[in-house]
């Protein structure tokens, strides 16, 4: 899984992308206990659509108290925070604290990471669109 976590970062992806891209399945509906579950940055996702779409949706939880590294991809991702309160860090463009209902859109190229601002943890609804490389 360390191996597939260095080519994921090479990718500007996840394991957990490279995983559920395999999926042939033609099926939209993914229901709650559905979904390919795994690693992605700091905390543990679930895909929301089955096989390769032309965008990602996943619904991401976390409790990291450390933003850990910068993620740097060429597709442009959205985060919507479901539960909890996050700090967002996109580098040179700022900090932003996002609270429940906020949402925050920004463009492929852009260094990103996020953490916990709450013993709790957060749960964030998060968009990528499709990695050309998949």
């Amino acid at each position: 899984m360390v191996s597939l976590e260095r080519i994921a970062r090479a990718l500007g992806s996840s394991q957990l992308e490279l995983l559920a891209g395999g999926d042939d399945t033609t099926s939209t509906l993914v229901r709650a206990a559905e979904g390919t579950r795994g690693h992605y940055g700091e905390g543990e996702a679930r895909m929301l659509v089955h096989g390769t779409r032309s965008f990602h949706p996943m619904e991401f939880r976390g409790s990291n108290q450390s933003a850990g590294d910068y993620f740097v991809h060429d597709e442009d991702e959205f985060i919507h925070v479901v539960e909890g309160s996050v700090e967002v860090d996109l580098g040179e463009q700022g900090v932003s604290v996002l609270v429940e209902g906020d949402s925050l859109y920004y463009v492929g190229g852009t260094p990103h990471r996020w953490r916990a601002l709450e013993p709790g943890g957060y749960r964030l609804f998060v968009v990528k669109e499709k990695p050309e490389q998949l």
